[in-house]
């Protein structure tokens, strides 16, 4: 073990200690995991490359993982990210969603709108309306009954050409 790490102890949260049913129980995240191992592997004499190469990491997340353990011990290892707020609340958003349903056709500016107006929301990126809008099963593609520049006559014309252009006959 280099000098580097001989003040670390070899106890992390998920040393495998025989019985994998120890590790399994912890259901700790990949990340999580990962960090440990990396500090573990590092204790064990085991070169960053090697670790490297074994657990697919950077080479800085071994050194941040080492650094991490060094400062705040099993605690450093854990992910502190827990996710943000909704920007929208479960009621408002159950609210917008009876007002689009009850709605004829709608365009995705007619949904940022009211969104905006209302509840004071504006989201960074066109996606986070998209998947809004996917979590209630709503589309923001929606069909029309008909084509608003259908033409009916040329539309006879192009069926009667691709059908004998393939060998169908009109009946």
């Amino acid at each position: 073990m280099d000098d580097k790490h001989k003040n670390l102890p070899s106890s992390l949260p998920y040393r495998d200690d025989g019985n994998a049913q120890t590790i399994y129980s912890q259901n700790p995240p990949p990340i999580e995991l990962k960090r440990a191992l990396a500090v573990q592997m590092s204790q064990h004499g085991q070169s960053y490359r090697t670790i490297h190469d074994i657990l697919q990491v950077s080479l800085g997340f071994i050194s941040a993982s080492c650094q991490r353990y060094e400062r705040s011990g099993i605690q450093g290892l854990r992910s502190n990210y827990w996710g943000t707020a909704g920007y929208l609340s479960a009621e408002q958003k159950q609210e917008l969603f009876r007002w689009l349903d009850g709605q004829d056709a709608w365009t995705l500016e007619e949904v940022i709108d009211p969104i905006e107006d209302r509840y004071g929301v504006v989201y960074q990126s066109l996606q986070s309306y998209y998947a809004l809008l996917k979590s209630a099963e709503f589309s923001w593609k929606k069909t029309q009954p008909a084509h608003p520049d259908k033409d009916d006559q040329q539309i006879q014309e192009k069926l009667k050409f691709r059908m004998f252009g393939y060998g169908y006959a009109l009946l």
